[in-house]
């Protein structure tokens, strides 16, 4: 009798305690979003960002977690497009329920993301890797990349000083691109300098026939390129065909990193130029034994850019701010991140509390033989970001 009713206790008692132990399990993890086009015309530049993102996730947990959990990844496709990159953004944090998403690179993905994220409803946090065109500083948004005054100017600068006054505008027909081009269009009548043409293409495009031939007819000192993605390739290539390298006309770009130079061919970039807050050629220790660990992890010919510095700043980061806060919730943390500082592989970065975007270096380099990319010119200091150009009075009429 004493055994059957042990038994039945015991049955009773089974599901409350593995209901218990289910519980634990669960609380002993946090989840985070890492949402990235795996697939699709961005793929190639987004997929590497995902990786730097797991490896900073990976190195926290190897220490110990976040405020005692281990950070769970749920990984998402956005496509390559925005509508897709909205509706992963709101499966994450309705149905997944992440603490947080990092990911985007366009900013046609973030605008659609951004009104995810500030859905009252919803409210969640993204942290964005990419430099970007400015105009935006979301409380919902934590931007990891550069704003316009910490690369589109001081590149622009640099052009007018070492190339010459007459540039040559190309770029995708999307957000950045265009805003960036107003930018560039404001700014170069204030300091003698002048835009010789302008031109916007598809995300696919893959014929610049006609775009080099009003190259050729404007002679500029300089093309500033704003394309992204896998169009990159074909306008390099013939822009080569048509006898143009880098000694005749040099292209300051503005979305290739080493990574794109690896699959675009260093024979086509050699010579030409990037603006980047991160170059793979840092020489300091902090950057040395980045580079170090993720090639262990990822292979030897493996390349790091900006947008993947970015994006493993973005993680550390927001552990920091959870760490702080004592808590996950997307208020706590948001507040918590203001003035956080964080030693990365670029150099010191902080959080400025008026904005949400980063406080760091600019640098501009040139792509080198091995197709890595060699720091000619940097800030002399960390540059506070002012997405709004509210300090440039050419820039009111943006």
């Amino acid at each position: 009798m004493r055994k059957n009713i042990q038994g039945i206790a015991i049955a009773m008692l089974l599901p409350l305690l593995m209901a218990g132990c289910k519980k634990k399990e669960v609380e002993s993890v946090v989840k985070v979003g890492i949402l990235h086009s795996l697939t699709g015309v961005m793929a190639q530049s987004e997929q590497p960002v995902s990786e730097a993102e797991r490896m900073a996730i990976d190195e926290i947990n190897a220490a110990g977690g976040v405020l005692g959990r281990k950070i769970e990844v749920v990984l998402r496709d956005g496509e390559s497009k925005p509508e897709v990159f909205a509706e992963k953004a709101r499966k994450l944090l309705t149905e997944d329920k992440v603490a947080t998403i990092f990911g985007c690179w366009t900013s046609a993905s973030r605008k659609a993301v951004k009104d995810v994220v500030e859905d009252p409803a919803i409210f969640g946090l993204l942290w964005y890797p990419l430099q970007y065109e400015g105009l935006e500083a979301s409380p919902n948004i934590m931007y990891m990349g550069a704003a316009p005054n910490q690369q589109v100017v001081p590149a622009v600068e640099y052009c007018q000083k070492n190339f010459g006054p007459r540039m040559f505008i190309i770029g995708s027909d999307y957000v950045f691109p265009r805003t960036a081009g107003a930018i560039v269009k404001s700014y170069l009548p204030t300091v003698g300098g002048e835009t010789v043409g302008e031109v916007y293409v598809d995300m696919d495009c893959e014929n610049f026939a006609d775009v080099i031939e009003k190259i050729k007819a404007a002679k500029p000192d300089v093309i500033l390129n704003t394309l992204n993605g896998v169009s990159n390739m074909p306008f390099f290539y013939q822009l080569k065909e048509a006898g143009i390298s880098s000694k005749d006309i040099p292209v300051m770009s503005f979305s290739i990193s080493e990574e794109e130079v690896r699959y675009i061919g260093t024979d086509l970039l050699k010579g030409h130029y990037v603006s980047w807050s991160y170059l793979q050629t840092i020489s300091s220790m902090q950057n040395l034994s980045f580079v170090s660990r993720f090639k262990n992890l990822f292979g030897g010919d493996s390349v790091i850019g900006d947008p993947m510095e970015a994006g493993y700043i973005a993680v550390y980061l927001w552990a920091a701010a959870c760490e702080k806060a004592g808590s996950f919730d997307v208020e706590d943390v948001r507040m918590a991140a203001k003035g956080l500082s964080f030693n990365a592989p670029e150099g010191t970065v902080t959080i400025d509390g008026e904005n949400q975007h980063l406080k760091k270096r600019v640098r501009v380099g040139r792509v080198n033989e091995e197709g890595l990319i060699d720091e000619m010119w940097r800030s002399p200091s960390v540059v506070k970001p002012d997405p709004y150009m509210s300090t440039y009075v050419w820039a009111k009429g943006l």
